[in-house]
């Protein structure tokens, strides 16, 4: 998978030394109340997370998550890619965030990017998202990125009910091109 730039980010495959800013990213309380606990407590939990999770999803469809970097420094802010769920019809866009780099607009142009990305490149005629309900900081970044509300659906391996967004036909736009 290529690396992408945008003004302000950098969006790069994970690596094994990776391990401290997701094991860091995965345990912050925004994370599990927000997406969940993914049993994450050590660096080898890490790595693993990382092979099992990102890296096999490269391998296998192409995407995933990408580390997310402040392009001035490279310092890691959080995640934002592609995932491919066997319980949704259509990849489903992705993003965390360490909490001290929240409310900054990290979120919605590095979510920008990967659709660029899942249009242009990938060819996906449609992305979708699910978000808890009461999460009204992620559902206005989907739809400040244009996605829409397709209803309330019981998302199969976190057995809770989320709201789905779908974008209509994903911006092949040229602004965050591959580097």
């Amino acid at each position: 998978m290529p690396t992408i730039h945008t003004d302000r980010l950098t969006l790069r495959e994970l690596a094994a030394g990776d391990a401290g800013f997701i094991l860091e990213l995965l345990n912050e309380p925004g994370f599990l109340g927000g997406i969940g606990d993914r049993g994450v407590r050590d660096l080898d939990g890490a790595l693993r997370y990382i092979h099992d999770g990102p890296a096999a999803s490269y391998a296998r469809h192409g995407f995933g998550l990408w580390r997310v970097e402040l392009r001035e420094g490279g310092e890691p802010i959080g995640l934002c890619g592609l995932l491919r769920r066997d319980t949704l019809p259509d990849p489903d866009l992705g993003y965390a965030f360490l909490q001290r780099h929240w409310q900054r607009g990290y979120a919605v142009e590095a979510g920008e990017a990967v659709l660029r990305y899942a249009g242009a490149t990938l060819a996906l005629p449609r992305v979708l998202a699910i978000v808890n309900p009461d999460n009204a900081s992620s559902i206005k970044v989907l739809e400040r990125l244009g996605m829409r509300a397709q209803g309330t659906i019981r998302h199969g391996t976190e057995n809770r009910d989320v709201r789905l967004y779908a974008t209509a036909e994903v911006d092949a736009g040229a602004d965050a091109a591959p580097a």
